[in-house]
């Protein structure tokens, strides 16, 4: 059937054109596959970049648009770098990073570990707890507004129950010193399942026999664990850090859902800062140098994380 298709496909195309095809080789009938798909990624994502980088040396406006734009040079660069609100947004997304990767990491790869052991039923729990993570942001951050909800929610309830404190009195998105904690426990929830299936895909990697022979040694459970399964997922959950450090760098839309920064800055994290100044006060240069130092930001401790990575893998 397949034959009889490409010998209709080869009649009906012209001989000046079939010419032209059997002379191409085959990388060029690679480059000829491919080039369709270059373009597209150099129509989204590279010539955008390029974009923003010279936007930021100017004093561009997008709500102004036929406004002469001035070149500033590093003008741009020298006010971020200078502005305190910026210094404490990015104070407040470190904090975020730091909580969220520790907590995901932790839980993750104990609940990683826990699933590895096979024990009866563990392809269900699996499967339960891997349901937040596939779960729309904004269906998870309104679904937790309403749980976080101090007359009415189930989270002021519980805590109620527990502490004896009155659920009216829980506010955990209106409260200058819990709603930091409130987004870290809603992102935590979310990802740890993601940062649990790399854990596991580590565990599943160890070779059996490592295992049998440090029994044949007589090592204890306790000893197996911190000198075979431990360094030999590093790797992943290393791996599962990089990727979880990476997205949570540019957390926006779990911030914005449930706390929009507030109360007053106290959530504004670096992406909310930018989204402020590039559509709410409209200063399209200055938010473009501003992305432009996240981006360098961001690229750069990946970079010497990625390197720390390879020398533990060839350990």
């Amino acid at each position: 059937m397949l034959n009889r298709t490409a010998d209709n496909v080869a009649r009906a195309t012209p001989e000046p054109l079939a010419k032209r095809i059997r002379g191409i080789s085959d990388k060029g009938l690679a480059w000829l596959f491919i080039s369709p798909t270059i373009l597209l990624l150099l129509a989204i994502n590279i010539f955008p970049l390029f974009w923003a980088i010279y936007l930021s040396f100017t004093n561009y406006r997008a709500n102004r648009p036929n406004e002469v734009v001035k070149n500033l040079g590093l003008a741009n660069y020298q006010r971020i770098l200078g502005d305190q609100d910026i210094w404490i947004a990015m104070q407040t997304t470190a904090h975020f990073v730091f909580w969220t990767i520790l907590l995901q990491t932790v839980i993750g790869f104990t609940l990683a570990w826990l699933i590895d052991r096979k024990f009866r039923g563990h392809a269900f729990w699996t499967t339960i707890i891997l349901v937040p993570m596939m779960l729309s942001p904004a269906v998870v951050g309104n679904f937790w507004r309403f749980l976080y909800e101090p007359q009415i929610g189930l989270f002021s309830y519980v805590i109620s129950f527990v502490t004896g404190i009155p659920p009216t009195n829980v506010q955990m998105l209106s409260n200058v010193e819990l709603a930091p904690w409130a987004i870290i426990i809603v992102d935590t929830w979310m990802w740890t399942p993601y940062v649990m299936l790399i854990c596991l895909a580590g565990l599943r990697s160890i070779p059996e026999y490592i295992y049998e022979a440090a029994e044949v040694d007589r090592a204890s459970n306790w000893r197996q664990f911190w000198s075979i399964t431990l360094p030999m997922a590093l790797p992943f959950i290393m791996l599962a850090v990089l990727f979880r450090g990476i997205e949570n760098f540019k957390m926006f839309d779990m911030v914005n859902l449930l706390t929009g920064g507030g109360p007053g800055s106290t959530t504004e994290v670096a992406s909310i800062t930018l989204k402020r100044q590039a559509f709410e006060s409209w200063r399209t240069g200055y938010s473009s140098a501003f992305a432009i130092i996240l981006f360098v930001a961001v690229f750069g401790l990946a970079n010497i994380y990625v390197k720390a990575l390879n020398k533990v893998k060839q350990r």
